[in-house]
């Protein structure tokens, strides 16, 4: 069985060497949003005889197609996912980078309601947010605190 990446491929007549076919399957099968340093490890480790190189080419092929979509979650690293998904939304914890996914209708409805108020159809939408998960910032400070102790002013 092919992978769905694979699937879109061929449903846009693009040859898939056996290298490719194994990048597409592990973009695939990936439950996170892997970068293409993480897609190398992982393909690598299926086919030794794939290069980073070939990881790259085919990444920039699947997403000039618009088979894949890519991300910036602020770590500097893009990122990938299958661009043909669920509308769905990103929640980036501004600490460790782990991306969580989410929908939200109301969310939709909303927008929604803004374009046309403002006289457009929403034809696409993306929503990336960024946040600390609640007490991130009390124990930090709980912690700092004592420092700040410890270091008398100068005078």
């Amino acid at each position: 069985m092919e992978s769905r990446i694979a699937q879109l491929c061929a449903e846009q007549g693009l040859r898939l060497t056996g290298q490719r076919r194994i990048i597409a399957l592990v973009l695939s099968e990936a439950a996170d949003h892997p970068d293409v340093e993480e897609l190398y490890r992982r393909a690598a480790a299926l086919d030794g005889r794939i290069s980073i190189s070939t990881v790259y080419r085919t990444v920039r092929l699947l997403e000039g197609r618009g088979i894949l979509e890519r991300h910036d979650f602020g770590d500097g690293r893009a990122r990938y996912e299958a661009a043909e998904r669920k509308l769905h939304y990103h929640l980036v914890d501004a600490e460790n980078g782990e991306v969580t996914e989410f929908h939200d209708e109301s969310h939709e409805n909303l927008v929604r309601e803004i374009a046309a108020r403002l006289g457009f159809e929403v034809v696409s939408m993306r929503l990336e947010l960024f946040g600390r998960r609640r007490g991130y910032i009390t124990r930090v400070a709980s912690r700092a605190a004592p420092r700040a102790r410890r270091y008398p002013s100068a005078c």
